[in-house]
Order: structure tokens, then sequence, then C-alpha cells
């Protein structure tokens, strides 16, 4: 594996034991940094260590204390400063994900500031695509980042899973947080490629974490049995070549049946003894989409009731994007284009893409041609724009 590939899959995790080991997340990130940048120039020639991200850690910590140690001379003092932790004794430990979790989802920080910095530390996005994801200046992002983490430090928020007592009351951000997380790995937000699965993997592992801390909560149950039942059809999600396939077009024979069966389970119990939660509802949606055994047996009808359903809990624009995807499979495409058309979504380019689409089912070409050049002036990530591109073409007229 090579040092960007290991920046990609492993950023965050190993970010996450940094911040632990050094106590702050400036200087957690640029020993990072300088840990991958020496990684960059010596690999190449040397070969990568037998552990990769262990080394990552131990330079990483040894560039912390010694900028901690300019910084005590600088100030005439010496800081009393631990030993460096041997190479062979660090790992990147999977509860400090759920840690840098919490700190990320404190309520001392704003919304903005909660998934700018989880998008920034545990998803390992630059400032740069992340101002581009909430369609914000750079300098306004950045400046977001800076006072989130400035925050942390004033109010020394804890690095830490919080106790019991308080634990509940921050369930639900964090559980934004996490479902945040797999999200940028199951549609990723930039690059080449519409997975990042070691973000998948990461988000799945956290919601086991927190379901382990808290059994009893419905809503942690919705939200795992929804991250398995989407991520039971990573194979088929794409093909050979890195494309697009549709879930209509998938290879069902593939999915991850112990995943369904797992995710189903859960649903069940999330759904029973008391009005459904959000996540349990969406579960329920893709529950009924993996049960299927084909596409024309999907039940569409169900999924736009349990959509309607969704946005009584949560009304959102999304939500109800979704939902008019869903009825115009359930009660005809015309209904669907019509509740599209009083949609605002200014900058998501999932709505003018879903337009086209349906506008493509119902045979109106040159409107599904609009729609999609629309939807291509807004991607961002390169796996959609070669679908929208292919599908642009086979509804634009032959040229001659």
């Amino acid at each position: 594996m090579n040092v960007g590939e290991l920046y990609k899959r492993d950023y965050g995790r190993i970010l996450a034991s940094l911040i632990r080991l050094v106590g702050d997340f400036d200087l957690a990130e640029e020993s990072l940094h300088e840990a991958f940048a020496i990684a960059l120039a010596e690999w190449p020639s040397s070969g990568p260590p037998r552990n990769p991200a262990s080394w990552l850690i131990s330079t990483a910590r040894f560039k912390a204390i010694d900028q901690l140690r300019r910084r005590a001379m600088g100030a005439g003092k010496r800081a009393e400063l631990p030993e460096p932790i041997a190479p062979a004794e660090e790992e990147p430990v999977p509860l400090d994900s759920l840690r840098l979790i919490f700190t990320c989802c404190h309520p001392a920080l704003s919304p903005e500031a909660q998934m700018a910095l989880t998008l920034r530390t545990v998803c390992g996005l630059t400032t740069e695509e992340i101002a581009r994801a909430f369609l914000v200046p750079v300098p306004t992002l950045a400046q977001r980042l800076v006072r989130a983490k400035g925050k942390i430090k004033i109010a020394k928020i804890p690095y830490e899973v919080p106790s019991d007592d308080s634990l509940a009351e921050r369930l639900d951000t964090a559980l934004g947080v996490i479902y945040l997380v797999f999200n940028e790995g199951y549609s990723a937000s930039f690059g080449p490629d519409l997975l990042r699965a070691q973000l998948c993997d990461e988000a799945i592992q956290l919601g086991r974490m927190v379901l382990g801390l808290l059994p009893a909560e419905r809503e942690v149950r919705g939200l795992l049995a929804l991250m398995l039942l989407h991520d039971a059809r990573r194979a088929t999600r794409t093909d050979e070549h890195g494309a697009i396939v549709l879930l209509e077009d998938q290879d069902r024979s593939r999915w991850d049946q112990a995943k369904i069966q797992e995710g189903a389970s859960l649903v069940e119990r999330a759904l029973s003894g008391g009005p459904p939660g959000k996540y349990a509802v969406q579960a329920a949606i893709a529950a009924l989409h993996a049960q299927a055994r084909s596409a024309k047996e999907t039940d569409w009808p169900q999924i736009a009731a349990l959509y309607c359903v969704l946005a009584s809990i949560e009304p959102t624009p999304i939500v109800e994007l979704n939902r008019a995807v869903a009825i115009a499979m359930a009660d005809g495409i015309e209904q669907g284009l019509a509740l599209l058309a009083k949609i605002h979504l200014p900058g998501y380019h999932l709505l003018p893409a879903a337009r086209a689409d349906l506008l493509r089912r119902a045979g109106r070409r040159a409107e599904s041609a609009a729609a999609y050049r629309e939807a291509l002036d807004l991607v961002t990530n390169e796996a959609e724009r070669r679908f929208l591109e292919q599908r642009l073409a086979e509804v634009s007229p032959l040229r001659r």
C-alpha cells in the first residue's frame, strides 16, 4: 500500500489515537502531516515499515514532543513531557475514534462546526473539500475549524466518551456524526471513487460500540441496521471499472446476506416499543430494498408510505426528495415530478439528477438532458460525474 492509499484509508483512525497521545488537535494534525511527508520521502526507496500505521503514530509523536520542547525552551522553561511510546506499542485504538466523535459533537460547538470538524479529523477531508461540500468560502470554513478547535482547548472539552449520566443527552448528535462518517464512505463527496470503504467499516464499528454502551436505545439499533443494510450492497454498487451500478441493475445474489439478516433483525427491534425514530424508519426502507428478490418486486407503495412517516419526523428537503422519487415509482412519474418541482435545494446535485432520471423514464429526453447538465455543473465526485455524463449521452440526440 502506498502513502496516498494509507492516508485515504487510515488518516482518521491514526489522528484519533494521536490526539489522545498529544492532547492537542492542531499539534496532532501538524505532526501527523510531518510524519506523512517523511513517509512520502523515505518509503519509496527504503520500503514501508512492517506496520505503517504504528510507524506514523510513533514518528508523529516524536515530532509533537520536539515541537512542545521547542515551545518550552522559547518560553524559558522546561516542560515535563512523557517519553515516546515504542513503535511496536503504538496502534490506532478503535475507542479513540469514538472519543473523537464525542469530542467533535460536544454541545458547546455549533452543529456546523461539529460536522466540519468531523469531516476534517475523522474523515480526513481537506478544508477546501469541506468548504465545497458546505457551499461556503474556504476562509469561512477554515475559521470555523479554527474556532471549533480553539473552543475545545479553551473550554477544556474532554477527549473521552461521556459518563452514563450525560451520554444519552448527547446521543442524537453523536449518531448524526457517525452517520455522516458512514455517508462520506458510502458516497464520497470528492475523489475518483464512489466508495471509501474504510469509512463505512469505521462507522459500523462505531455504531456497534455505541450500541454496547447503550443497548436499550432503539435509535442506536436503527442506525446500525441502516448502515449494515446499505453496506450489504457494497460489492455491487460499482463495476470492475469503478462505474456506478444503480440499485435496480445490481446483482442481488452478491449482496451480503449476513449483513441483511442482521440489519433486518435490528430493524424489528428498533421499531418495537414506541414511536419509531428517524434512523429506524430509514432502516425499514433499506430493509424493503434489501429483501426484495428483484427490482420489479420492490414494494414501492410501502416505501413511499415510510417516507411520509419519515417526513413527519424529519421534514427536510432531502427527505422530501426521496419521498418524491418513491411516489414516482409507486404512483406515477408525473406525480413525482410535480413534487420535485416544489423542492428547493440550491447546489445539491442529486435534485436535478433525480429530476433528470424521472424525465428519462418518462421519455422526455430533451428535458432530461437539460437536467443532467444542471447536475453535472454541481457534482464533485468523479465517479458520479462519469455516470451522469453517460446518462446525458444516452438521452442526447445523436450528432450527425
